[in-house]
């Protein structure tokens, strides 16, 4: 399973939540964590908008499994991360959303 974190340099939120995937990174060594600075690497995204910082992407294999904005808590990102660890099934995300997840893999 992949962690992707959309964010922003510029956004403070973002900044203070930076050390917080770091350490669920080091909790959950078993998970790939990306940082994705989405004004740094915005030719990563395509066409895709992203209108909410701090901004998940979960997959495994060729499946999305989350795509949303999430509050900056390491509580909630562990229980999102822990329950979609055990998901087969697919998020319904949009072509652009998909096509990301494609690129990232």
């Amino acid at each position: 399973m992949q962690v992707v974190c959309l964010c922003a340099e510029w956004c403070g939120t973002c900044r203070d939540w930076r050390p917080v995937i770091d350490a669920l990174a080091r909790a959950h060594p078993q998970v790939r964590w990306r940082w994705l600075d989405i004004e740094d690497e915005a030719d990563l995204l395509g066409d895709l908008d992203v209108e909410t910082l701090p901004t998940l992407l979960v997959g495994r294999g060729d499946r999305v499994l989350f795509f949303g904005s999430v509050l900056p808590k390491a509580e909630l990102v562990k229980r999102l991360v822990e329950s979609l660890a055990t998901q087969e099934h697919a998020a319904a995300v949009d072509g652009d959303v998909a096509a990301l997840w494609q690129r990232l893999r």
